[in-house]
């Protein structure tokens, strides 16, 4: 495996702000991403606050016990629990098959942070990865997408769920996910390696009963050996070590919705849109009513549940106290909980997160709290021999390549190979038809508006079939040239597949054509966490 560092810029304008070190974005966060004093500054802050560290561990050694306890993972809860050490964090949904490449960068980037500033700093430091479990928008997370005929084709999991229930309390039918595991194999081609990966996934959903608890047994699998901790952030048992901090979001409701507010106000002014929308009364919390998540609102001062409930300030705590598990956080919340839970030095962020956690400022001094270190995630493309050789032929430069794709390139070859002297006739031959049938729709009109109809279905038809004569002539030409287009679309679709390759393409291709050693090759790189994009050569 080979390495390449582009540049391709973010497409939300505060991103790439941010990115590039203006002090437009960076003031809205406490520590400059990309700035080794701000480590260190961040460690010692970290180590003068208290955290339930021996509470948390416990938790997140339960979750991990059936499954992936590992030594690795163990001596990573003994760091944990250990006073002077800190922490690198970050999150995503619970995909199935482990969701987009980009969550398989994540965790790459957590743990590839921890290692370096473990070296730098001369204490310890915890890779920590949290799933989603509490988010219920499962139509994000119950799909892939496989290549197929050079397109990505969708390949979603068919089983339907009616309550907007929380991803770690949807239990899967298991026979109707081992056929459809089946059926994504089934897109790949066999390999040497097809059949143990098959084997591997169909236990983790023998084993698995949730959406979350599938996820965690892949996950766990490709990342326990690396000291990896996996915690769902729905965790019955985690939700009632959380309690007191969600009494302090309940009781000082109004004014977390107001620093935001004057946040987002201060984003607007120097020219970005705000990313989180929060609605004109937001409570900025879930509750989950007979099974299904409901996100509260504020109105003359009560809690208002999507479903029409409606909650009292003493109703809501007396509810956290007996039932802690019927609450969950929002975009909002969640990095606040998250700042009061782990002794978290650098949290790993996506382009989205990086944009909406810059609204959160005034929310986290409302709680007397710094953010951490907001470090944007590892931006990765593999790149394997065919496409390279493409695009070598091509004279491509791959940054072009991911950056904008070979649309063009391809538009360009068709009109190059394209019979234009036929289309020049047959544009000739409409032009003169048009005209005729301007002048038999001026007789017509003149000797009886009952001709008309006939005549404007008559030119309808002719248009219609010129149209066809040129669709014809295209598909003749695609036809012709067809290998030379098919190799356009294998770049199109390895690089830019509607997005970048990190936001499409999943795992498992991978694994199918290279072997379980894919995940420790990515490991193996040398990476900067600068925002660099990394081209890995097969």
């Amino acid at each position: 495996m080979e390495q390449e560092r582009i540049s391709v810029p973010a497409l939300n304008p505060f991103v790439k702000e941010y990115i590039s070190g203006s002090s437009h974005a960076s003031g809205f966060f406490d520590y400059k991403p990309f700035s080794q004093q701000s480590f260190q500054q961040r460690a010692e802050e970290v180590r003068t606050r208290g955290f339930k560290r021996d509470e948390v561990a416990g938790i997140i050694r339960n979750y991990m016990t059936p499954h992936h306890l590992t030594n690795e993972v163990e001596q990573s809860l003994q760091k944990l629990m250990n006073p002077s050490s800190v922490a690198v964090v970050g999150g995503q949904q619970a995909g199935l098959l482990t969701g987009p490449l980009y969550s398989i960068h994540k965790i790459i980037s957590i743990l590839h942070l921890a290692k370096e500033q473990e070296g730098k700093l001369g204490i310890p430091v915890v890779p920590i990865f949290w799933i989603a479990g509490e988010d219920h928008d499962l139509m994000e997370v119950n799909h892939v997408f496989i290549e197929k005929n050079e397109r990505m084709q969708k390949i979603g999991y068919p089983e339907r769920f009616v309550k907007k229930q929380a991803a770690s309390n949807t239990v899967f039918d298991k026979k109707m996910m081992s056929e459809w595991v089946t059926s994504v194999f089934a897109c790949l081609k066999e390999t040497h390696y097809t059949n143990q990966l098959l084997r591997d996934v169909k236990r983790a959903v023998e084993e698995s009963g949730t959406f979350t608890e599938f996820f965690t047994f892949l996950t766990g699998s490709f990342f326990a050996k690396y000291g990896l901790l996996l915690i769902d952030a729905a965790d019955p048992v985690l939700r009632k070590l959380e309690t007191p901090f969600f009494k302090q979001l309940i009781l000082e409701n109004d004014q977390l919705a107001e620093a935001v507010k004057k946040t987002q106000q201060q984003i607007k002014d120097v020219g970005f849109a705000p990313a989180i929308e929060t609605g004109e009364q937001p409570a900025n919390l879930f509750l989950i009513e007979k099974g299904e998540r409901h996100l509260l609102q504020k109105e003359n001062g009560l809690f208002v549940s999507k479903s029409g409930c409606t909650y009292t300030e003493a109703g809501l705590l007396e509810l956290l106290e007996v039932s802690p598990e019927s609450f969950s956080n929002n975009v909002v919340t969640r990095p606040l909980m998250q700042e009061w839970l782990f002794p978290t030095l650098a949290f790993i962020a996506g382009p989205g997160e990086i944009a909406y956690w810059a609204e959160l400022k005034g929310a986290f001094e409302h709680f007397k709290m710094n953010m951490p270190l907001v470090v944007p995630r590892l931006n990765i493309t593999i790149v394997d021999r065919n496409v390279a050789g493409i695009l070598s032929e091509m004279e491509m430069p791959i940054e072009r390549a991911v950056q904008r794709g070979v649309q063009q390139e391809k538009a360009a070859y068709i009109e190059s190979v394209r019979d234009h002297h036929l289309h020049e006739l047959v544009a000739q031959m409409k032009q003169e038809l048009l005209a005729n049938y301007e002048k038999i729709e001026a007789r017509a009109a003149a000797l009886h508006n009952g001709l008309m109809p006939i005549v404007q279905k008559n030119k309808s038809y002719h248009e219609r079939q010129i149209n066809i004569l040129l669709q014809k002539s295209d598909a003749v030409l695609e036809q012709t040239h067809e290998a030379a287009l098919r190799r356009f679309n294998r770049v199109e679709t390895f690089l830019r597949p509607d997005g970048l390759q990190e936001r499409v393409w999943n795992l498992y291709p991978f694994l199918n054509e290279y072997g379980p050693s894919f995940i420790d090759e990515l490991m193996d790189q040398s990476y900067q966490h600068d925002g660099s994009h990394y081209i890995l050569y097969m």
